[in-house]
């Protein structure tokens, strides 16, 4: 049986990059991109830009190979919940410029403020691409668009890999890649936009 600490540091790295200290202020380096690239790229950012409410299915796939599943729940600007199927004990819950990770199972809280998550990007009001956030690698193939993004002034904290299709152009997933090299990737199913998403989805879990 896979260790619960393992669990634990999957669904926080699918989160939140952890820096090394000796990296965390490295530059970014943009990728050259064509007027096409930058084309899709103002396409995407309109097309997240727009979601207002997003519930799927998701399956996380940690850097061992090990698979959790559960539903995921956004509501933009600024709140998602990613609930574990049982038997994990995980939660996931972002509000107020917070994300509280939950193990109920010994009432574990841990509190990371949002704008520090690769998912802060996907929950800003306004979804830009650039400033704060660098472009530094885009693909397109096979009817999928691949969109790396760092921080642009601490590029060592790791990377977010957006992955969408082309037609229709929707989000399937992210992969990210923190400072140690160690990769967890959610991919979505099942995806539903639009409607209305009960508000105490996203009351943050206190420690009893």
């Amino acid at each position: 049986m896979m260790n619960r600490s393992f669990f634990r540091a999957a669904a926080l790295a699918a989160l939140l990059p952890v820096a090394l200290p000796s990296m965390a202020f490295a530059q970014a380096t943009p990728a050259q991109l064509r007027p096409a690239d930058q084309g899709w790229i103002s396409r995407i950012e309109d097309a997240l830009g727009q979601v207002t409410t997003l519930q799927a299915r998701f399956r996380q796939t940690a850097a061992d190979g090990s698979t959790t599943v559960g539903t995921a729940t956004l509501d933009r600007p600024g709140r998602m919940r990613f609930d574990y199927d049982k038997p994990s004990p995980l939660l996931l819950v972002a509000n107020d410029g917070r994300v509280v990770f939950q193990d109920r199972s010994v009432d574990q809280v841990t509190t990371i403020p949002l704008d520090r998550t690769p998912l802060g990007l996907l929950l800003r009001p306004e979804l830009k691409l650039s400033g704060d956030v660098t472009v530094t690698g885009f693909e397109h193939s096979n009817g999928q668009i691949r969109v790396q993004v760092v921080r642009t002034q601490s590029a060592g904290e790791g990377t977010l890999t957006l992955v969408l299709s082309d037609a229709p152009l929707g989000l399937l997933g992210w992969t990210v890649v923190d400072a140690q090299g160690r990769t967890t990737t959610i991919a979505l199913s099942d995806v539903r936009l639009g409607g209305t998403v009960p508000q105490s989805l996203f009351v943050l879990p206190k420690a009893d």
